[in-house]
């Protein structure tokens, strides 16, 4: 058996996992998104652009989709770095371990539960009502974008610390002692040498919650009440209550196609980023 067949055999199991449960049903979603609605709900075999043409009537859907998802990385990603860095440089080896299993609590929880804590402590009897009782009143916190990007940054802090705690535990602390001899301050040697290192964490942890939070649904429909509006509850509202699944396929592959946009431009920029940092270590 020669090396490339047995490559292909050991590929294939794999590959045709991917084919099952990845291509095939985005094949037929995008056989869908060209139908249209039957009377009755579901779809009737058609080949026509006009979901696609309705797509503009979503346009609140992605444009809160679009805005709160990129925030909220962001957000999380600044709170997650101090964090990370504080548990891999500065924490004693001895309680790294119990401070982990810290971060990781809350996914030992639904997420149903955990958002439900949060419409109660940003709802009236919550938050408001403390700050009522200070003296500020009038503050509303629960369905709106506020509320939402809270329950986001809950929700995925974990996932955007791990990435990054990992590439901090395994840099090399030499660097940092060789940097601090060398008469550099704290500062510059974290802006030379700790944050260029720990990129690849950032970029791993910025892509998982950015993916994840483009089809998220409950946390906006938990705690923006409805009127904090994301694509996938668009798309549930469309599958399961309007049963259009012609105009749901569209939406479906018109936010496949921005995501696949979005990730390409952010790899790209990141690739640029890494070979700009090569060519001034080489220098």
């Amino acid at each position: 058996m020669s090396i490339r067949t047995r490559n292909w055999l050991l590929l294939a199991p794999a590959g045709t996992l991917f084919l099952a449960l990845l291509i095939v049903p985005l094949t037929v979603v995008l056989v869908f998104s060209f139908g249209e609605r039957a009377p009755a709900g579901g779809v009737v075999p058609a080949f026509t652009l006009e979901q696609y043409a309705n797509l503009p009537a979503r346009w609140t859907a992605f444009k809160n989709t679009l805005t709160l998802a990129p925030i909220g990385t962001l957000a999380a990603l600044l709170i997650a770095y101090p964090l990370a860095y504080f548990l891999a440089v500065r924490v004693d080896p001895r309680w790294k371990t119990i401070l982990l299993i810290l971060v990781i609590v809350p996914f030992w929880t639904s997420i149903l539960i955990r958002s439900y804590a949060w419409m109660f402590l940003l709802g009236g009897r919550g938050l408001p009502a403390a700050l009522e009782w200070i003296g500020i009143e009038g503050v509303r916190l629960i369905n709106t974008p506020f509320a939402v990007l809270v329950g986001i940054i809950y929700g995925y802090l974990p996932l955007m610390v791990f990435p990054i705690y990992v590439s901090l535990d395994r840099l090399d602390k030499r660097l940092l002692e060789a940097s601090s001899d060398l008469g550099s301050p704290p500062w510059r040697t974290f802006l030379q040498v700790t944050l260029p290192l720990s990129v690849p964490g950032i970029a791993t942890g910025c892509m998982l919650v950015f993916i994840l939070l483009m089809g998220e649904f409950l946390i906006p429909a938990m705690l923006g009440g409805g009127k904090v509006f994301f694509v996938g509850n668009a798309l549930v509202d469309l599958f399961l209550q309007s049963r259009n699944w012609a105009y749901g396929s569209a939406v479906a592959v018109a936010l496949v196609v921005v995501m696949l946009i979005t990730v390409t431009a952010y790899m790209r920029l990141l690739n640029r980023l890494g070979a700009r940092r090569d060519d001034v270590a080489i220098m």
